[in-house]
């Protein structure tokens, strides 16, 4: 009885943010996905020209060229030829319209646990992993690294972030793609809530730059449904002043048919681009998620 109450609690990712903190969740959520039984579909080796970077926070300290710091009293890390592990990125939107929540967890919420368990999933195949959040600007940020308190940092991050602000995430993505200097695997959690046109253009910057990208469009179902039957106060959450009361009645065809045309634009120009896009609500349980995803890429990467 107790494992059944433990498997249905961690298949709900409303009672699971209920369970304990951001670090318990993650771990619970990879379990649930059975790491032990899926080779890593991430595994590969790249090579790469000698180069030097500016130093970031969460780089290993034993790669900072001394000699170079002499010179320009910057501190430049060291690139090396070879990279056989990955090299990761989890950008999470920490923009005001993750904060909406139906019946189910905010957006935000079920974007961060997502990410967290992704960063333990990673870090467990000693992959290197780092952390971006961001809405207008960004608000932190930790470089990819397999160091061991890697995973506490990010966790430490992502519980400290509140959704509120403006977003731009066309805009944000060109600004963050330029300190990207080396080939990495991008995960985006974002609602994808942008002129598209701009977004697209963004990600499509990031495929050329030679990075993999992974966008996590996440969306509440009421979202999606548009549900509401009785006149309803509707807030723009990223803008104060904005409230509207009306009538679902008018608004529910025209707003469906739109929803729709976003989706099915997303969808074109991710594919064209090469962008894995995979549209997602906050009910639907996290290890299948990961299932899901993660069966699909290794099913593409064997087609190679």
């Amino acid at each position: 009885m107790a494992a059944l109450q433990h498997t249905t609690t961690t298949e709900d990712p409303t009672a699971l943010a209920r369970f304990g903190g951001l670090e318990v969740v993650a771990k619970l959520i990879v379990e649930g996905y059975m790491i032990g039984q899926h080779k890593s579909p991430f595994k590969g080796s790249s090579v790469e020209f000698v180069e030097h970077r500016q130093y970031y926070p969460g780089d290993e300290i034993r790669h900072i060229d001394w000699r170079a710091y002499g010179k320009t009293g910057h501190y430049y890390v060291k690139e090396f030829e070879e990279e056989t592990n990955l090299r990761a990125y989890l950008l999470v939107d920490c923009s005001g319209s993750m904060a909406f929540r139906g019946k189910t967890i905010s957006k935000f919420d079920y974007a961060r646990q997502l990410a967290a368990a992704m960063a333990y999933l990673l870090l467990s195949q000693r992959d290197r992993c780092g952390l971006i959040t961001f809405d207008t600007q960004v608000a932190d940020r930790r470089e990819p690294s397999t160091n061991r308190d890697t995973f506490g940092q990010i966790v430490k991050l992502l519980e400290g972030r509140t959704p509120g602000k403006e977003g731009q995430l066309g805009g944000i993505l060109s600004q963050i793609l330029p300190s990207l200097k080396r080939r990495s695997l991008v995960f985006l959690f974002t609602d994808a809530f942008d002129e598209l046109e701009r977004l697209t253009t963004s990600l499509k910057q990031l495929r050329m730059a030679q990075h993999d990208v992974v966008l996590f469009q996440i969306t509440a179902p009421e979202e999606e449904t548009f549900p509401y039957r009785q006149p309803t106060q509707f807030r723009n959450l990223e803008r104060a002043g904005d409230d509207v009361v009306a009538d679902p009645h008018r608004l529910r065809k025209r707003y469906l048919e739109r929803f729709q045309e976003f989706r099915e634009v997303l969808i074109r120009q991710c594919g064209a681009a090469g962008i894995d896009l995979v549209s997602l609500t906050t009910e639907k349980p996290y290890h299948q998620v990961l299932a899901e995803f993660l069966s699909t890429r290794s099913q593409r990467k064997q087609q190679r």
